[in-house]
């Protein structure tokens, strides 16, 4: 169960996960070691998945972000599972998730451009057994993209 301060510790590395023990102590009027082992209890319980960099796209190369709603023609687990797995292996999905209502799943896909999307859509999604239908969003604007989670 976490506490206030675990939970406190958690923000500020969600803000910056460079953020050192030492710094975090400052921040929380604690001393350094009580900090550290709690980061490590936190890492070790899974509260704590990886600490990562967050990438500037556009200083790397024009991208697309494409929201892909895709239903399957069956909702069996084992078809649901196939689904999946695929998907898991396609690099341009960054995000999935098994959603309810109309689609089954939504795919976050980051592709260079509209016929990158097209490709990957025919060759890829369009050629997986079991598929019902795909609609496909383009993303304009970012206007919010975040990894906080609101309830820390």
């Amino acid at each position: 169960m976490l506490d206030k301060v675990d939970r406190a510790i958690l923000k500020i590395l969600e803000k910056d996960s460079k953020t050192v023990a030492k710094a975090i102590a400052e921040q929380l009027n604690l001393t350094k070691t009580p900090v550290y082992e709690r980061i490590k209890r936190l890492e070790n319980e899974g509260y704590i998945k990886k600490y990562t960099a967050i990438i500037s796209k556009e200083k790397i190369e024009q991208s697309i972000t494409v929201f892909s709603f895709v239903s399957l023609e069956a909702q069996k687990g084992s078809l649901m599972d196939d689904f999946l797995q695929k998907v898991y292996e396609f690099s341009e999905v960054t995000e999935c998730f098994v959603v309810g209502g109309e689609f089954d799943f939504l795919l976050k896909v980051v592709v260079k451009d509209l016929d990158a999307y097209y490709d990957f859509a025919k060759t890829k999604i369009a050629s997986l057994e079991n598929i019902g239908a795909v609609k496909s969003a383009f993303v304009l604007n970012e206007v919010k993209n975040t990894n906080s989670f609101p309830l820390l």
